[in-house]
């Protein structure tokens, strides 16, 4: 999630501070928050976003603020809860892998250490291009777009919500949901005393998932997640030829398109307690 090659165009920065700021990617046709009027609860995005695009993206420009994870990014309502958005296509893929209550989003993007010269944010000269995971989500409840009645007042705002209907190809209504988190993390066999969503605020490289040495869409995975004598692979992934096991790791050549990746933890169950070990490092 987040600025990518074709959308935005450049890395999510990592701070001198080690913080991370995943850019929500812009739009045209949500106008809803500006990258000027959204925070890290220290400052906003305007100057960030316009700094390392070198004006292509401007404060004054809309962003699509999705996942919405952190609750000091923008005014609320009372009552909010961390939510995420998703349609099309990606929604219908998470709805046939029978995504629901209780399951968890685990999100990345593309980040890049940046520096702070002169009153300006630049990239770090020769820092690497990085896979890197910025942010959960477990779900409590999906809600499609269309059932308003169902939509509680302080998700109303989200922008997946307040954009007009659109139609999918077959005529119907696009499919178009809101997943709305849990108030408290719940793993099996984990005592975690986390919130149900939220987002890493510094970097740490348990949360890379780039493999050292290599271009940011090879993965460096535990060897729970390879997928051989399996039933299922990770959604998107079931080429054998993308895994290849290195000692008590496996390495993913990863998609370059495919927004939702979906592993069956039924079938990978030791899977848990990396994301159990990932979910620790949130402050």
């Amino acid at each position: 999630k987040g600025f990518d090659s074709s959308t935005g165009g450049v890395p999510s920065p990592i701070l001198p501070s080690g913080d991370l700021w995943s850019l929500p990617i812009p739009v045209k046709e949500e106008p809803f928050r500006r990258y000027e009027q959204i925070t890290n609860a220290q400052e906003s995005l305007g100057s960030m976003v316009n700094d390392l695009t070198r004006g292509k993206v401007k404060p004054a420009d809309y962003a699509h603020l999705d996942p919405d994870l952190s609750y000091n990014s923008v005014p609320r309502l009372e009552g909010w809860r961390p939510i995420f958005g998703q349609a099309g296509a990606a929604e219908s893929h998470l709805q046939a892998r029978g995504v629901t209550t209780g399951d968890v989003f685990i999100f990345y993007g593309w980040f890049k250490q940046v520096e702070y010269v002169s009153g300006k944010y630049k990239y770090k000269k020769d820092a690497r291009d990085l896979h890197v995971i910025f942010g959960w989500l477990q779900v409590e409840q999906r809600l499609s777009v269309y059932d308003r009645a169902a939509i509680p007042p302080w998700a109303s705002e989200h922008q997946h919500c307040l954009r007009e209907p659109r139609s999918s190809r077959e005529g119907g209504k696009h499919k178009d949901s809101i997943y709305l988190s849990t108030n408290t993390l719940q793993l099996p066999d984990s005592q975690l005393n986390k919130p149900g969503a939220g987002v890493f605020k510094r970097y740490d490289d348990r949360l890379c998932l780039t493999c050292p040495g290599k271009t940011r869409s090879i993965w460096r995975l535990p060897l729970a997640f390879s997928p051989e004598d399996k039933p299922t692979t990770l959604s998107y992934h079931s080429d054998k030829k993308r895994w290849t096991v290195d000692g008590d790791h496996v390495h993913l050549n990863s998609v370059g398109k495919g927004q939702e990746f979906v592993l069956d933890c039924d079938d990978y169950p030791e899977t848990i307690e990396w994301l159990a070990g990932i979910l620790r490092l949130a402050d």
